[in-house]
């Protein structure tokens, strides 16, 4: 596979994330909305950033950073879903669900970090 379809499929993925995480963050209670939900939001939003900024930089030093920046985000979005899971905001089946679209973009991530460092 071509680095440019790996990149346009990372980016299907995490595209694919946020819609889910959207949809699952308005069922949180509104004590939530200002606290854990902008959280999860602001590491989800960032990180969308910062992947668009790993798929534009040709440089492979810049682009790790950026990559390193983006596994830092959702290694955040990882606690933010387990702790949304242990205070009864998620179902086990939504905790499944996240936590798997999370670490498939993580696995996709390592390789593509590793790609880079190979330069």
């Amino acid at each position: 596979m071509s680095k440019q379809n790996q990149n346009l499929l990372i980016y299907q993925k995490y595209m694919e994330l946020i819609l889910y995480t959207n949809d699952i963050v308005r069922k949180y209670p509104k004590s939530e909305r200002f606290s854990l939900v902008e959280e999860i939001k602001r590491a989800v939003y960032s990180g969308l950033r910062v992947l668009m900024y790993a798929i534009k930089t040709y440089g492979a030093q810049e682009k790790l950073k950026y990559l390193r920046e983006l596994d830092v985000n959702l290694s955040l979005l990882k606690v933010h879903i387990r702790l949304s899971y242990r205070y009864h905001y998620i179902s086990n089946k939504n905790y499944a669900t996240w936590s798997q679209m999370v670490t498939d973009i993580c696995n996709m991530l390592g390789g593509w970090i590793v790609s880079c460092q190979k330069r």
